[in-house]
């Protein structure tokens, strides 16, 4: 049977009538009118599960709407195959609970240049959430004050969000002198923790380690006596590299997580998943009966993606709420081994030798072996092998990963098919309260930046009057906004406020897959596992302008404002405006070449307001600064003629007696039009 659908708007569709005639055949005056008359817009409105008067074998229309999504995604695509018309879904107000992500793909397409969107309704604020709320509880221990309720079994998750804020899963802090690190695992010297040998579910306790660019976590095999032993292979990919458990570049912070014992602390929380009960401490004043308590059952949410041969197209989501989801892979075997801006190791890594917990402990050639396959953090909204795809006015909160994924690697896409995102548009969008960063673009991998397919070049993309603010709140190594290798990006009048590492990164890889490769990594041995290439990698055209950032780099280190790597030709950062960086402000990291920084105004920077590493055969360079605004004057690795930079008419201001330009940028910075304006930390992104 045909669906019905609700009509919006006419137009005269005159090339059909044109077809006609010039095939020498008449129009009648019927079917001239039913030209002139065929509807421009299909509608379908669907509304949560029960809601009065939704069904799925009624017309989809206001009055009756659909009652789930996969009803209104099946009449949406078949809307769209007609190739006459643009399809609307709109979402009706109120949570659309999903059991499974949502996956687009070409089918899902706008044909024939027409778009297919997903919008709230007029007046609508729909979520779609991955999680399931906690009612029912019940005080569990009243010398503590710990409540519990049944959540049911048969999931996992390591994020708990209770009235919009990302609840912390139970843990004590470790004193250095409490632990003696080893290449299995670590000795426990303190005599009060000699309880931890006699904990049930060992195997769920986490070892974290928050250390200066990375944050790693590594789950427990077994505590007996004093001896814990980690899982592999997460250990020893935490104790192979840089910043490394064992050898950090900063004092470590140490941390064990996940057992009901560590329970001790308002806000904090367990999941016993086999016997399906939640545990959770209220803060102070915090009424169970009337808190929000949602615990995810999805790893994510939206999923857009076909292939290189029918890629998604012509898709835009507007208006939407993606919030409650986990992401599981830290807790696996392979922990999270990070690298640095939500990047790992994960896997046996092969060419690691016997004795890397002490050869391997800061680099060595085996290591160097690990970093073509390196993986990437899932989003829960995920894009690749699509083009044409819009996100305008949404929210992403509490979610368990990075907000958006465009077009990172394929480990990163549950379709399995990586990269590939074209023209693809973000406007308007808030990002707020999740465990990992906001926007993520690009991979990491060889076909990343040198694709063996040309079809697979993540380019023209925008990113644009988006807010990202308070996130990355357990993966604290991630960005607010992180873009690798992009053709023609562009990364304007954002905000960006109160991040744990760096606000705005671009690049990746160090120099050493630039044409030429880096004399530096020839030294360390990378060249005995990847080519020397020489032609430039697919990041170039990059424009970082009018972006507001604020309050970065509040709790790690080596970030900045803005933080490049590599070879980035014809590339600007011009008129953003910097304060409070809890380090730098400009940073120019290894190979970072050919971009230019102008009228950027620098406000309270711990350091430098501009640093170029161009250490160690580095070539880091070709820089150019001119024209900017800093109150601290200080200017590292940055030499006017030298290294093919320039550096001038840059000026030292303070921030009661602004010059003129310096005020403009101020002024202009961050989101524009109807996007204008900063967002109130203290409001629940849900209500």
């Amino acid at each position: 049977m045909r669906p019905t659908f609700v009509l919006r708007g006419r137009t005269p569709t005159a090339a059909s009538a044109a077809l006609l005639i010039a095939a020498g055949l008449s129009i009648g005056p019927v079917a001239a009118r039913a030209e002139a008359t065929a509807p421009a817009n299909r509608t379908i409105v669907v509304a949560p599960a029960g809601t009065e008067n939704a069904d799925d074998k009624g017309p989809g229309s206001v009055g009756r709407p659909l009652a789930t999504l996969e009803e209104a995604q099946r009449r949406a695509r078949e809307a769209a195959a007609e190739g006459k018309h643009d399809v609307t879904v709109e979402l009706l107000d109120g949570i659309y609970r999903l059991t499974a992500p949502l996956r687009f793909d070409a089918a899902d397409s706008g044909r024939n240049g027409h778009m297919v969107t997903w919008k709230a309704g007029r007046g609508a604020k729909p979520v779609l959430s991955g999680a399931k709320p906690v009612t029912g509880w019940e005080l569990d221990d009243a010398a503590t004050g710990v409540y519990k309720a049944q959540v049911g079994t048969g999931f996992d998750s390591r994020q708990l969000y209770v009235d919009g804020v990302l609840a912390q899963r139970a843990r004590i802090k470790l004193a250095r002198s409490d632990i003696t690190l080893n290449a299995a695992g670590f000795t426990v010297n303190n005599p009060d923790l000699a309880y931890l040998a006699t904990l049930p579910d060992q195997k769920r306790i986490d070892f974290q380690a928050m250390l200066s660019f990375t944050n790693r976590f590594a789950p427990v095999q077994s505590i007996s006596g004093s001896t814990v032993v980690m899982q592999q292979p997460a250990w020893d990919n935490n104790t192979y590299g840089y910043d490394t458990i064992q050898s950090p570049l900063r004092t470590p912070t140490f941390f064990l997580l996940n057992s009901r014992r560590f329970l001790d602390e308002p806000g904090e929380w367990y999941l016993d998943p086999s016997a399906g009960t939640l545990y959770y401490k209220p803060l102070a004043g915090q009424d169970l009966s009337r808190a929000r308590v949602e615990l995810p059952r999805l790893e994510s949410l939206l999923q857009v993606g076909g292939t290189y041969d029918e890629p998604a197209r012509n898709l835009r989501f507007e208006g939407l709420t993606f919030t409650g989801t986990t992401w599981l892979h830290p807790s696996t075997p392979n922990g999270y081994a990070n690298q640095q801006t939500g990047v790992f190791i994960s896997g046996v890594q092969p060419h690691r030798p016997a004795d890397a917990f002490t050869s391997c402990a800061f680099g060595c050639k085996g290591f160097e072996g690990s970093r073509n396959s390196w993986a990437q953090t899932a989003a829960a909204v995920q894009v690749s092998a699509a083009e044409r795809v819009s996100f305008v006015g949404d929210t992403f909160v509490n979610l368990g990963s990075v907000g958006l994924g465009i077009g990172n690697d394929a480990n990163a896409h549950a379709g399995g098919v990586g990269l590939g995102a074209h023209e693809v548009t973000v406007r308007g969008n808030t990002f707020t309260a999740s465990a990992g960063g906001g926007i993520v673009v690009g991979g990491v991998r060889p076909d990343a930046h040198h694709p063996s397919d040309p079809r697979m070049v993540n380019r023209d993309i925008k990113l644009s009057d988006n807010r990202v603010y308070s996130t990355a709140r357990e993966y604290l190594d991630q960005d607010a906004i992180f873009a690798s290798y992009v053709t023609r990006l562009t990364i304007e009048h954002n905000y960006v406020s109160d991040m744990p590492y760096t606000g705005i990164g671009v690049g990746f890889g160090w120099g050493a897959n630039d044409p030429g490769g880096s004399p530096e990594y020839l030294n360390r041995g990378l060249y005995d596992f990847q080519p020397i290439y020489d032609t430039p990698t697919t990041s170039s055209d990059v424009r970082v302008v009018g972006n507001h950032v604020r309050n970065v780099v509040q709790t790690m280190f080596d970030a900045g404002c803005f933080y490049t790597l590599s070879a980035m030709p014809r590339s600007t950062i011009e008129e953003n405006y910097c304060e409070n960086s809890g380090q730098l402000g400009l940073y120019f990291d290894e190979g970072s070449r050919y971009l230019s920084a102008s009228r950027n105004v620098f406000v309270n920077t711990a350091a430098q307001w501009a640093h170029a590493n161009n250490q160690n055969g580095n070539r880091t360079g070709d820089l150019t600064l001119i024209g900017n605004y800093a109150t601290n004057p200080a200017i590292t690795g940055i030499v006017d003629g030298q290294r093919g930079n320039i550096a001038r008419d840059n000026t030292t201001i303070t921030p009661d007696n602004l010059p003129e330009e310096a005020r403009r940028v101020i002024e202009q910075a961050g989101p524009t039009g109807p996007y204008r304006g900063a967002p109130d930390p203290q409001r629940p992104p849900v209500e």
